[in-house]
C-alpha cells in the first residue's frame, strides 16, 4: 500500500524499512505531507469508529481506510497511527508510574489499581470507569495481587547477616503463579498476567478442595508421581500450548503446585504481615487440605552461608535453578524491591561456539549485525545450537559488524552466512532434548559471555559436550 501511494517499488520500500529499522516510521516517511489536514479526532474515535469496523472487511476496504488516513495526517500523526495499526505503540512510562497517577486521581489504593490492571483488558472508556470506581467490580474476585519479584544476588551471601534471619528455599524452574480460590471462583494467574484456566484442570480441581478461601503464591511444575525431581521446563511447555489438554498430555506431563507464600486467607489481605507468619498459615492450610498436587515448598536447612553455598551447587542435580533467600520478617511487596528477597542462582552452563550466521538488529541497531547464530562441531561439520544477541559492548559490536560485512560467504534474505572463524563463550541456564532442532537439543536463555579471541574455531566445543548436559 505504501509503495502504491508513494510511487515506490516494493524493493525500495523493503530497503527503506531495513535502513530505518521501524516499519511504522518507514511507512510514515514514505507518504507525502497532506494538502489538507483532517480535523482533530480523538484516539477512541479512531479505534472504535474507524479501525474496529474494518477488522473483518475485505482487503480493498481496509486499504481505502488506511490510505485515506495517511493522506489526511501529518507525519507525526501518521507515525502514531501506524504504531497503533501495527500494534507497536510503546509509551516510555512504567506501569508503576501510571498506577500511581491513577491512584492519586481516583483516591483508590494503588494496590487495588494495580490489581485491576492485571491480565487482559480493553483500553476503553468503560474499562477506565470500572478501573477508577470505588465500588467492587465484576471480576474482582478472580483477580491476583501484583507479584513480589526477587532480585539477583550480586554480593557475597555472608554480607546479608545472620543466616537465621533468612528463609532458604529452592528456586524452582517452573511457572510462577497465583492460585486463587474465593468462594466458587477458581483462577490460576501466571506472572505474565495471563489466566491459565482450563490448561491445568487437575490443579483447579485441587484448589476447589481447599478448606478455606485463599490466594497462594506458588510455582507450577511438571512432576511425575514420586520422582525426586521435577520434569524439565520443556515438559511444562507442552501443557501451556494446549488450552484443553487431552489424556495423553495429562499423563506425559502431570502438573503439581509447590506453594511458598500465602497472600490472602478468608478474604483477609496478609501481605503486610511478616513472611514467617504467612508461611505458618500456609503450612496449616495445606495440612488441612492435604492434597497431593498442592505441596509446600520445603525450607532448605543451612547453619551457615558456607553450607548454603554447598547446597546451591547441588541445584542442577535436584532439577532446580539455585536458592531463594527471603527475609523472615519481610512483607509481600509489589514489584521488584531490593533487600528482602534474593535469587541466588547456580552459575550458568557454558560452551565455546563458532559464529556462523548474523542478522541485523532492530531499532537503533537496525543498521548493525547484532543477532548471531552459533554452532558446535559434529564430526567435521558445524551444527547450529543457539542464537544470541546480548553480551557484547558497543565497541565489540562495531568491530564484529565490520568483520561480518567483509567475510560474508552467502546471503539468505536478511541473514548472512560468515566464515567460521570467531569463537564466543556462551552462557545458558539449561539444555533440553529437542526433536525440533537439528542438533537434537535446545538451550535456555543463551547469551554471550565473552569473545574468545584466544581460541581458533577448530578448538570450539563439540555437540557431544552439549548433549551430555541435556535433561
Amino acid at each position: 500500500w505504501a509503495g502504491e501511494v508513494s510511487g515506490n517499488p516494493d524493493w525500495l520500500v523493503e530497503a527503506s524499512h531495513h535502513a530505518v529499522g521501524d516499519l511504522a516510521e518507514t511507512l510514515a516517511l514514505l507518504v507525502d505531507e497532506p494538502v489538507h489536514l483532517s480535523p482533530d479526532i480523538g484516539l477512541a474515535d479512531w479505534i472504535e469508529g474507524r479501525l474496529k469496523p474494518i477488522a473483518n472487511a475485505d482487503a480493498q476496504a481496509r486499504q481505502d481506510v488506511v490510505v485515506s488516513a495517511w493522506r489526511s495526517l501529518c507525519f507525526r500523526e501518521r507515525l502514531v497511527f501506524n504504531k497503533v495499526l501495527t500494534g507497536a505503540l510503546r509509551v516510555g512510562v512504567s506501569s508503576g508510574l501510571v498506577q500511581k497517577a491513577l491512584a492519586e486521581l481516583s483516591g483508590l489504593d494503588i494496590a487495588r489499581i494495580a490489581q485491576r490492571m492485571l491480565g487482559r483488558w480493553t483500553p476503553s472508556a468503560a474499562f477506565l470507569h470500572s478501573l477508577l470506581s470505588p465500588d467492587a467490580q465484576v471480576g474482582d474476585a478472580a483477580l491476583p495481587y501484583p507479584f513480589f519479584l526477587a532480585s539477583p544476588l550480586e554480593i557475597e551471601a555472608q554480607t546479608l547477616g545472620d543466616i537465621g534471619d533468612w528463609l532458604l528455599e529452592w528456586k524452582w524452574d517452573g511457572i510462577r503463579l497465583q492460585l486463587i480460590r474465593r468462594g466458587t471462583d477458581i483462577a490460576l494467574w501466571s506472572r505474565g498476567e495471563e489466566r491459565m484456566d482450563g490448561r491445568f484442570p487437575e490443579i483447579e480441581a485441587a484448589a476447589a478442595l481447599l478448606t478455606r478461601d485463599a490466594v497462594i503464591d506458588a510455582e507450577l511444575l511438571a512432576w511425575q508421581g514420586d520422582s525426586a525431581v521435577p520434569l524439565p521446563f520443556s515438559a511444562l511447555q507442552t501443557r501451556i500450548q494446549r488450552l484443553v489438554p487431552g489424556p495423553k498430555t495429562l499423563a506425559a506431563a502431570p502438573a503439581r503446585v509447590i506453594a511458598y507464600d500465602l497472600l490472602e486467607l478468608d478474604g483477609i489481605d496478609l501481605r503486610e504481615r511478616p513472611l514467617a507468619e504467612r508461611r505458618a498459615l500456609l503450612v496449616a492450610l495445606l495440612e488441612t487440605s492435604a492434597h497431593p498436587l498442592l505441596r509446600l515448598s520445603p525450607e532448605v536447612e543451612a547453619s551457615s552461608w558456607q553450607q548454603a553455598a554447598i547446597l546451591r551447587e547441588q541445584a542442577r542435580e535436584r532439577g532446580v535453578e539455585g536458592l531463594m533467600l527471603k527475609r523472615r520478617e519481610s512483607p509481600y511487596r509489589h514489584g521488584r524491591k531490593r533487600g528482602d528477597w534474593w535469587k541466588w542462582k547456580v552459575d550458568a552452563l557454558t560452551i565455546d561456539a563458532v559464529l556462523v550466521y548474523a542478522q541485523s538488529g532492530s531499532g537503533r541497531r537496525s543498521t548493525l549485525y547484532t543477532d548471531y547464530t552459533f554452532a558446535l562441531w559434529d564430526g567435521e561439520a558445524l551444527v547450529p545450537v543457539a542464537k544470541a544477541y546480548s553480551g557484547l559492548n558497543d565497541k565489540e559490536i562495531l568491530q564484529l559488524d565490520r568483520w561480518i560485512r567483509a567475510n560474508t560467504v552467502q546471503r539468505f534474505g536478511p541473514v548472512r552466512s560468515v566464515t567460521p572463524q570467531h569463537v564466543f563463550e556462551l552462557g545458558f541456564e539449561g539444555v533440553n532434548v529437542s526433536t525440533r532442532h537439528k542438533s537434537g537439543v535446545a538451550v535456555r536463555f543463551p547469551r554471550i559471555l565473552r569473545w574468545r579471541t584466544d581460541k581458533p574455531a577448530s578448538e570450539a566445543d563439540r555437540i557431544e559436550t552439549l548433549r551430555a548436559l541435556a535433561r
